[in-house]
């Protein structure tokens, strides 16, 4: 019995330091947070959400909501990680070269683009129209997951493929929160954060690789920008891209700083999202609001917009040699991808909230987010595990 315990207990061990653990966690919260939102605690879980912690005066203000330190500041956290995969792909990575950055690029373009034409197109004239944004987004850590478990079903090349997707598609949710979402701007906090960021750029110029000199002041540049009008969130990039990286095997500050996010950010922030931002509360005529302009627009930008816009890119590009499919890829399998593509969930449960004030729209969005990206994640699976690869 000890060593069976002992073996349990290695294996518990290993199949956290796995990438999948991060999302059996975020899965756990998801599911938690819809019983939660379901059962006779929802309204004491709101009024815990609601409560405000920290602390204001005449010139400096920082209390906030829980709800909102989470969303405003944690996610801050989860963005300033984005940026750093972003930064290193540009520097290093499959985005380095026009080469390997094509098909990526332009592929998660279209996929961002065709699901926005559609929410627009079923949302015109309706007061649900700003929430384009919505099924532009790919939760990067589920898609990858679901990928992950197909193990050599499919070519690694293909995984490299919508890894780098992914992030390309990160980036244009960064630039539309930017944009589009974000509320009157305040042009003195801009030139405060401006400033700062360009000490930081200063000290990535003379080399500086010690990482307290650009996150101290970082903390200033989330603040200034929180109060700007632009969504905080946006401060974790801006941050991300003035630290010091390179393009040799030697560890650089920028990967040290990933390394050291990504467990907390996996582990914890993004579930602590899910566990406050899913929270669905079912109501009785909420099955029909799947078919509402809102909620056919979700689905059918997730569900068709996205495997449309990324197969269709992908096909332009290669018939006018601008790129070529990953190395041993058919095209089953990028239809495949293409479908997680649209698992939306984290992303684009994160622009709902910056979408819309009105209760009932943000639930009915969220409730065709889970509905259309569980179904794009299980269909991208099969689609997948019954293609083979090229020989």
């Amino acid at each position: 019995m000890k060593l069976s315990g002992k073996i349990n207990l290695k294996s518990f061990v290993d199949f956290v330091n796995t990438a999948y653990f991060g999302s059996f966690v975020l899965f756990a919260c998801l599911i938690i947070s819809l019983i939660i939102a379901n059962s006779s605690i929802a309204e004491s879980f709101q009024s815990l959400l609601e409560y405000s912690v920290g602390f204001e005066s005449g010139s400096v203000h920082l209390k906030y909501s829980i709800e909102n330190w989470v969303n405003d500041g944690l996610m801050a956290v989860f963005f300033l990680l984005v940026g750093l995969e972003i930064k290193r792909e540009l520097v290093e990575g499959e985005l380095s070269s026009f080469k390997k950055a094509a098909l990526p690029i332009l592929s998660a373009v279209g996929g961002a683009v065709v699901p926005a034409f559609i929410y627009l197109f079923l949302n015109y004239n309706q007061d649900t129209v700003h929430g384009w944004g919505i099924p532009m987004a790919t939760d990067i850590a589920f898609a990858l997951t679901v990928i992950s478990l197909l193990g050599k079903s499919v070519p690694a090349s293909l995984k490299i493929f919508l890894a780098a997707l992914a992030i390309v598609d990160d980036l244009i949710a960064i630039l539309v929160i930017a944009l589009f979402y974000s509320t009157e701007l305040n042009f003195t906090y801009l030139l405060y954060a401006a400033a700062i960021l360009a000490l930081l750029v200063a000290f990535n110029r003379l080399k500086i690789t010690n990482l307290f000199f650009y996150l101290i002041p970082g903390i200033f540049v989330w603040y200034f920008v929180h109060h700007s009008g632009i969504h905080a969130t946006i401060a974790g990039v801006l941050i991300a891209f003035t630290i010091p990286t390179n393009e040799t095997a030697e560890e650089s500050p920028l990967e040290r700083l990933e390394h050291f996010l990504t467990k907390p950010v996996n582990y914890f922030i993004v579930p602590v999202f899910a566990l406050i931002n899913t929270n669905i509360t079912y109501q009785e005529g909420m099955l029909g609001g799947l078919t509402t302009p809102l909620g056919l627009g979700i689905i059918a930008g997730l569900l068709i917009g996205k495997v449309v816009g990324i197969v269709a890119t992908c096909y332009i590009a290669t018939k006018a040699k601008i790129a070529s499919l990953p190395e041993q890829a058919n095209w089953r399998q990028m239809i495949g991808v293409g479908l997680l593509g649209g698992i939306g969930f984290t992303m684009s449960i994160f622009v709902s909230l910056l979408s819309f004030e009105d209760a009932a729209h943000i639930n009915e969005a969220k409730f065709s987010i889970l509905i259309a990206s569980i179904t794009a994640g299980i269909i991208g699976y099969v689609v997948l595990k019954r293609s083979k690869a090229k020989s």
